[in-house]
């Protein structure tokens, strides 16, 4: 299966502006790009290569004042099979896991396992340590919290999402990654590409996903707890602890938003849909930063 996927952001600066941007495909799938433009920008500057702690791949710009514009369109090879499904996975205890993996335990910015703990043992810890909990944490999170793209809110945090009950990816992605790290299950934040491929379509047009893996069974597994259901066509962008590390774009400095389209489909179920077709949904402007 090849997957024609990109994007278009513009944003307007009141002055010359450093930007950084997540936006590279991630490693573990570079080999299946099959072709790709270069990242474009108007006006043209320099995009320097940017890698961060994490490992994810990116760029450096120095915007001018004014519009300023990144562009980015590729196909992909896929193989078109949904998430990978292990229900015989267990989690490892604690004191076995690798180094690697120990800093997705934690608590952060806006996974608070402080406030969550207790009630994540006490909805959670009579099921067998592994795949089964954290699907049962995905169900109690697709059940609680209702989407919607007018929910979007930077800084809703993973408690105040359990107790508003409403929300966007991001926000399925943090109360799931909370709750499983409170059971002692390494979980970390994904963000990507994610079209309506086998699935009937989204009226709404295309945004950026965002979802979750967990380390169980001696790797990660992508979960997600908004669609709760295994998936075709995810191509991982940036992986983190949660949003605030795998901003889509950053600005050292004030910006507006101004344009913000994605596009991610199958290419030969869309041989004629050219991505200026695909308008962005409102939710992308919430995981901007």
């Amino acid at each position: 299966m090849l997957i024609r996927l990109g994007y278009e952001i513009a944003v307007d600066c009141a002055q010359p502006l450093p930007i950084i941007s997540l936006l590279v495909i991630h490693d573990d799938r570079q080999k299946d790009i099959q072709r790709e433009t270069k990242v474009l920008t108007s006006p043209k500057v320099k995009a320097v290569p940017y890698r961060d702690i994490f490992g994810n791949r990116g760029h450096r710009f120095l915007a001018p004042a004014g519009r300023f514009s990144i562009i980015y369109d590729a196909v992909i090879e896929d193989s078109g099979e949904p998430d990978e499904v292990n229900r015989i996975a267990v989690a490892a205890p604690v004191e076995d896991m690798p180094d690697e993996v120990m800093g997705f335990l934690l608590g952060s910015r806006y996974c608070e396992t402080d406030h969550l703990s207790q009630l994540a043992w006490s909805k959670f810890g009579h099921i067998p340590a592994g795949w089964a909990r954290v699907q049962a944490i995905c169900d109690y999170v697709h059940d609680r919290i209702s989407f919607g793209y007018g929910y979007a809110r930077a800084t809703r945090t993973a408690a105040q999402a359990h107790e508003e009950q409403v929300g966007v990816c991001r926000d399925f992605a943090h109360l799931a990654i909370t709750l499983c790290r409170c059971m002692n299950i390494p979980a970390r934040y994904v963000n990507g590409y994610l079209g309506d491929i086998g699935v009937p379509a989204d009226p709404a047009p295309m945004d950026f996903s965002a979802w979750f893996e967990a380390w169980i069974g001696g790797k990660w597994y992508a979960f997600d707890a908004r669609h709760n259901m295994p998936r075709i066509g995810r191509i991982p962008v940036a992986r983190g602890r949660d949003a605030t590390d795998v901003p889509l774009l950053h600005s050292f400095g004030p910006h507006t938003l101004a344009t913000f389209k994605v596009w991610t489909y199958e290419q030969d179920a869309n041989p004629a849909k050219p991505p200026h077709m695909l308008q962005n949904r409102t939710a992308g402007r919430e995981i901007l930063s």
